[in-house]
C-alpha cells in the first residue's frame, strides 16, 4: 500500500502532467497576441488592399478622363444605338432608313463622283474602324472614289466643317454627287438593304487592281516648289518665305489620281 500511494503521489507531481503544461502553455498564447500565428494579419492585409484600391480607383478616373477628351475631339461623342441619329442632319435619298430630310447640305463641283472625308491616324479605334470600313464597302463597287484625309490636310477639315456647319465632325462622312448621305452607319445600312448600289450606279468604274504609281493611293505627294520643306528662297528679298503651293505638311494633292 505504501509503494501504491507513493505512485499515485508521484502522478500528481505537477512537473510531470503533460496535459497541465501544454493548458498553461496555450492560455500564455492567448495572453500575448503578439505570439500568435504571423500570418494571421488581416487588418494590415485589409488596410494594404484598400490603399492599393483606392489609388487603382483614382488613376482608372484620370485615364477615363483623358479618354473622353480626346474622344470629344476625334472620335463620337456618343455611341448610336440605332443608325438613325437626331443630331445630325441627314439627306433625302437616304428616305429609306427613316432619316431626317436635309437636301441642304450639298458638296458643290462633286455632281460627278464620290466624296468621302476620313482620317487615317489611329488615335481612337472606332473612328478608324469606320473609316476603314467605309472605305472597304465604297471600293467593293470599283468605282472612282475622291478621298479627302483630314489628317493629311487640315483643309479638308475646315472645308466639311464650313459645309456641315458644325465644329466637332465625326468621320467619316460621305457624299454622293455632292448631295450629303452620312456617316459610317447609314453606308453600312444602305449597303445591307442593297440601296447603295442603286445611289452610285453611273459612276465612273475605278480599274480592277490600279495603284496609283505616283502616290501608291495615299493621294499626297510631297510639294515640288519646295520639296516638303513648306519654305522658299526669295532672291529678292534675300530670305525665305512660306510655300503657297503645298499644306501644313508639304504636300500637295497627287496630280496624276487626283486631278
Amino acid at each position: 500500500m505504501a509503494g501504491d500511494e507513493e505512485r499515485y503521489e508521484f502522478c500528481e507531481n505537477p512537473k510531470f502532467n503533460r496535459s497541465l503544461t501544454i493548458h498553461s502553455k496555450s492560455i500564455e498564447l492567448q495572453k500575448k497576441p503578439h505570439l500568435q500565428n504571423p500570418f494571421e494579419r488581416k487588418g494590415s492585409f485589409v488596410k494594404l488592399y484598400n490603399s492599393s484600391f483606392e489609388s487603382v480607383v483614382s488613376a482608372g478616373y484620370s485615364i477615363k478622363g483623358k479618354v473622353e477628351k480626346l474622344c470629344s475631339l476625334f472620335g463620337r461623342t456618343k455611341s448610336p444605338t440605332s443608325v438613325l441619329d437626331e443630331s445630325q442632319p441627314q439627306s433625302k435619298s437616304s428616305k429609306l432608313l427613316g432619316l431626317v430630310d436635309d437636301s441642304s447640305i450639298r458638296l458643290v463641283d462633286t455632281e460627278d463622283r464620290i466624296v468621302v472625308y476620313f482620317t487615317s491616324l489611329r488615335g481612337i479605334r472606332r473612328t478608324y474602324e469606320d473609316c476603314c470600313s467605309v472605305r472597304m464597302i465604297l471600293r467593293g463597287f470599283r468605282v472612282k472614289v475622291d478621298e479627302r484625309d483630314i489628317s493629311m490636310d487640315l483643309a479638308y477639315k475646315k472645308e466639311l466643317q464650313s459645309v456641315l456647319g458644325e465644329k466637332n465632325v465625326n468621320l467619316p462622312r460621305v457624299f454622293i454627287r455632292g448631295e450629303y448621305i452620312g456617316g459610317a452607319d447609314v453606308i453600312k445600312q444602305l449597303h445591307e438593304v442593297g440601296e447603295l448600289g442603286k445611289m452610285i450606279k453611273g459612276i465612273p468604274i475605278r480599274v480592277p487592281g490600279y495603284v496609283c504609281e505616283g502616290c501608291g493611293d495615299v493621294r499626297f505627294v510631297p510639294c515640288s516648289n519646295c520639296n516638303g520643306s513648306r519654305k522658299v528662297y526669295n532672291e529678292d528679298e534675300d530670305q525665305s518665305n512660306r510655300c503657297l503651293e503645298c499644306n501644313e505638311n508639304g504636300l500637295v494633292r497627287c496630280p496624276a489620281c487626283c486631278s
